[in-house]
């Protein structure tokens, strides 16, 4: 069995709005109220795949839910024609896109059957995401059906919060090697609240079956939630032997580094000292919120934002990295300025599942002819934008859906229609 990492992107959903519903996601607050383009959305989405693939990354895709979400609404005992304008927000968010909040994944190597797990996310600390988590269970159920190959579990119940894989990080000597799991988890955020719970990580750990001495839980600071990191990955992310970390995204930096050294001696940490990118300027820039990857040709490669490169003290650093040769050897930029203003960048947008492509129904992978087929649906199908007042429209209700079931239709995914 070949394990590689493989990319699921989530493909933004006809209904992108920008609604302000997330508190502490900085981006998302600033943008409320602003005109939305969910076909660009999605087609800056579909690049980001594309570029993927040309570096040589196995990818992935997940499909939009059902938006808005009638079952939520009916379980609040009203519809979307007569609710409230926020539960109309909330029943219509394309959130799900951001698949790095859609479950946790354990691959095989760690876990104690052989086989990769993951739990669904249950997002329960946002309204408009607590009800994400029975159509994602759906899609995973369907993509990781394989029995020998993979356990996909329901959600941590209420109320321990989850966030999925933006709180979850992965060092190994290679994809397919046993490697340290690292569950960051909140305490306190200051204004805004700390999503993650230590429990709903405990559990998820007991529940895939990892080594305890291989697995660590350590706490994000609080000074990094309440400048607006609402989740770890916007401070730090990870890759085989690369920890790429803010100065100050974790509570006890010391302690956690020491440990992950002890653990694996080989590991590589990159820190950004707050003396050269300050918090603001690496949350603004989502310079952490990108995908560390290694491409076949070996070279550890960052995709960041446009923002990061517009950013003069996140670009500067970066230079300087590369030019002293360091475990970051390439950096590629990505156009995803749609998902950035509504706070999610490059990494916010894919669920990393290590695993063997061939145990993965096929219709949740994708190369270039089927984007470029995917594409094709979205220019055809999705609102060209959305104003803040227009998420009563009936009009553009029945559009969404529409373009929703148009895609699924031509996918051969209608078992989904209805989740």
């Amino acid at each position: 069995m070949a394990l590689v990492e493989i990319n699921f992107d989530g493909l933004i959903g006809p209904s992108h709005n920008y609604a302000g519903l997330s508190p502490g996601n900085l981006a998302a607050t600033r943008s409320a109220g602003a005109v939305s383009e969910p076909r660009a959305a999605a087609l800056q989405g579909i690049d980001k795949m594309r570029a993927n693939l040309k570096l040589g990354l196995t990818q992935g895709i997940f499909m939009p839910l059902a938006r808005p979400d009638h079952r939520w609404l009916a379980s609040l005992s009203t519809d979307y024609a007569d609710a409230p304008m926020h539960l109309k927000a909330q029943a219509l968010s394309a959130s799900a896109m951001w698949a790095a909040n859609a479950a946790t994944v354990s691959p095989a190597p760690d876990t104690a059957d052989g086989r990769c797990h993951l739990t669904v996310a249950n997002l329960v600390t946002m309204p408009h995401r607590s009800h994400e988590w029975p159509g994602t269970l759906a899609q995973l159920r369907m993509a990781f059906a394989d029995p020998a190959a993979f356990v996909v579990h329901g959600p941590v119940p209420p109320p321990f919060g989850d966030e999925g894989a933006a709180n979850h990080m992965r060092l190994c000597p290679a994809h397919d090697a046993p490697g340290i799991e690292v569950f960051v988890y909140g305490v306190s955020g200051g204004p805004f609240p700390a999503r993650q719970h230590r429990d709903a990580s405990e559990a998820i750990a007991r529940a895939h079956g990892l080594n305890p001495d291989r697995t660590l839980f350590v706490q994000q600071s609080e000074a990094a939630i309440a400048a607006g990191a609402f989740h770890n990955d916007v401070v730090a992310v990870a890759n085989e032997r690369v920890l790429f970390a803010h100065e100050h995204a974790f509570a006890d930096r010391d302690a956690f580094f020491a440990e992950l050294s002890r653990l694996m001696p080989e590991v590589e940490i990159v820190e950004v000292p707050a003396a050269r990118v300050s918090l603001s300027d690496a949350i603004a820039s989502y310079l952490f919120n990108a995908q560390l990857v290694t491409p076949p040709d070996g070279q550890p490669t960052l995709i960041v934002p446009t923002e990061a490169r517009d950013n003069a003290a996140v670009w500067s650093w970066l230079e300087d990295h590369l030019a002293g040769n360091g475990a970051i050897r390439r950096v590629e930029v990505v156009d995803v300025r749609q998902s950035m203003a509504n706070g999610g960048g490059p990494a916010c947008l894919r669920l990393r599942v290590v695993a063997d492509p061939t145990t993965i129904d096929p219709r949740f992978m994708v190369d270039a002819a089927r984007l470029d087929r995917i594409a094709a649906i979205v220019e055809r199908h999705w609102p060209e934008r959305i104003a803040a007042d227009a998420i009563g429209d009936p009009a553009l209700i029945a559009q969404a859906e529409q373009a929703r079931r148009a895609l699924l239709e031509a996918e051969g995914l209608v078992g989904l229609i209805n989740t």
